[in-house]
């Protein structure tokens, strides 16, 4: 009987012994999963993140193209009529060209 007594304790023990391994290794999974999926997550974010980043980049260097575009073309607009009309008020009413 004593005998019975004792192993049916250590049954129990070792039934015990081994729910408790196996909560640990489903807890142990579940927690790893979990992080996968986070480490999954944060590296979307950080890749959708890193996009917005270069379409608000490009948007400002097409802005900057547009305004330095502008800027030629209206300085580029000046010099051509300053050197116009340099050269038909001075040169060109010069004396050899306005002989008759």
């Amino acid at each position: 009987v004593v005998v019975l007594v004792v192993v049916e304790v250590v049954v129990v023990v070792v039934d015990v012994t081994v729910l408790v391994v196996v909560v640990v290794v489903l807890v142990v999974v579940v927690v790893m999963v979990v992080v996968v999926i986070v480490e999954v997550v944060v590296k979307v974010v950080v890749v959708v993140v890193e996009v917005m980043v270069l379409v608000v980049l490009v948007d400002v260097v097409d802005v900057l193209v547009d305004v330095v575009v502008e800027v030629v073309v209206v300085y580029s607009q000046a010099c051509a009529r300053r050197a116009m009309a340099s050269f038909c008020s001075g040169w060109f009413l010069q004396p050899p060209f306005f002989q008759h």
